[in-house]
């Protein structure tokens, strides 16, 4: 069992990528492994059930007669999401998009394979490498569920650009590929009442906001709503 003193003061630097949005990093801190972008921490390997709870709150909210439902999870992340995802059988085609070709690579041959290798190589699942915000506007494809964690919510964005998808404009581009009584769920690292409000005005319905205990501070959530059909 390792102790406190196990871990390192400062994190090792593993690979730093100057990448088409800005900087992003990949640092080893004791057992972790952690992504920065332009300087803000995004996420890391210490738990995860916050990213699980992403995909088992889409599946959850689905229409049990909904057959091999597809699902489009926006960001790669440590791969938590897509792990999960890939090892429920219910899912049909697992669509990941992810803009930061470092981090697809770290998946694909570097220090986050031995969370994902499996994942991706599972038949269902597919890497597109673009902008989340881009794809929504301009893919003809459509799916049952919306899973997005690439910010910290919507009131924190890792990039401005990002703060669109949040707006009504951008909630529309989500409608657009959701198919009826498709679910749209949302990561944040804290609850957002104005998001909520958003969403109703977007015309989703079922709004609600599901907490995720954390070890300190205030919990991260999933915001949830529904595609009317």
């Amino acid at each position: 069992m390792s102790t406190p003193y196990d871990i390192p003061e400062s994190p090792e630097v593993l690979d730093r990528r100057e990448g088409p949005y800005g900087e992003v990093v990949l640092r080893r801190h004791g057992d972790l492994l952690q992504i920065i972008a332009n300087g803000c921490f995004l996420m890391d390997t210490s738990d995860g059930r916050s990213e699980r709870r992403l995909v088992d709150a889409a599946l959850a909210a689905l229409d049990a007669r909904t057959a091999d439902p597809h699902v489009l999870i926006g960001g790669l992340g440590v791969g938590f999401s897509l792990a999960h995802a890939a090892g429920q059988p219910r899912w049909g085609r697992i669509a990941v998009v992810e803009r930061e070709p470092a981090i697809i690579e770290w998946h694909r041959a570097g220090p986050l394979s031995g969370l994902s290798a499996e994942a991706l190589a599972d038949p269902r699942t597919e890497i597109v490498e673009t902008d989340l915000v881009h794809y929504v506007n301009e893919t003809s494809d459509t799916f049952d569920a919306l899973c997005l964690d690439i910010d910290n919510g919507p009131d924190w964005t890792v990039t401005e650009d990002n703060g669109g998808l949040y707006s009504p404009a951008g909630l529309a581009a989500c409608t657009r590929v959701l198919r009826p009584f498709g679910v749209l769920a949302v990561w944040s690292a804290k609850p957002s009442p104005d998001f909520e409000e958003t969403l109703r005005n977007a015309g989703f319905q079922q709004v609600r906001t599901e907490e995720i205990p954390v070890a300190r501070g205030v919990p991260d959530v999933v915001h949830i709503g529904v595609r009317p059909g």
